[in-house]
């Protein structure tokens, strides 16, 4: 009897080890869909194997800015349709490609809807993290998106892109800070760093 007390204490205390199980699509849509702003400090692991930190914005739909640490760090903007490259560094102008053609343009649409027909080519658990490869199913050619989720709550904690030349890049969030008030001047694709 008393073995069977402590089995059942133990499972009473330790729920999260057990009840983990792999987030559904439309739990994940709901998700991405009900996530307005977002900021986070960020790790990415460049396709040369090389780390940047920064930190994370996001505002949907189609807004996003990467903000790299560093005296002269890049920014990434996403606004209006399109993503600029900042980089301080360079003296070239700066880098503009349409944001339609870009993997992060699936979760920055207005209605994310993973449910689509041969948008989600890979729904996998690996007993923690809910794994999702997705893609512009009208244009695969443009490449992919990997997403990780935690749940209890859910909460997006990585993503890999695989663009169109056959790169990855890995970044790997902080804890998420969601449905706070970011300015306007964050997703200005005119401005580079600083620019608040």
């Amino acid at each position: 009897m008393k073995q069977i007390a402590l089995v059942a204490a133990l499972i009473l205390c330790a729920p999260a080890a057990w009840a983990a199980e792999k987030l559904s699509l439309s739990e994940l849509s709901a998700y991405l869909n009900a996530m307005t702003t977002a900021e986070a400090s960020f790790t990415q692991i460049n396709d040369d194997g090389t780390l940047s930190t920064g930190k994370l914005y996001i505002h949907r739909p189609g807004r996003m800015r990467f903000e790299y640490d560093g005296e002269n760090g890049a920014t990434v903007v996403a606004g209006a349709g399109s993503v600029v490259i900042h980089d301080p560094k360079s003296n070239q102008p700066p880098e503009t490609y349409p944001l339609k053609r870009t993997p992060l343009s699936i979760i920055l649409a207005k209605t994310v809807d993973l449910g689509q027909a041969d948008m989600v080519v890979g729904h996998q658990f690996d007993g923690t993290t809910t794994i999702l490869q997705a893609q512009d199913p009208e244009n695969p050619e443009y490449g992919g998106l990997e997403l990780m989720f935690t749940d209890d709550p859910v909460e997006l904690r990585k993503w890999v892109v695989h663009d169109s030349a056959g790169g990855r890049t890995t970044v790997v969030l902080g804890a998420l800070e969601t449905g706070g008030k970011l300015s306007s001047f964050l997703f200005t694709t005119g401005a580079g760093s600083g620019s608040r």
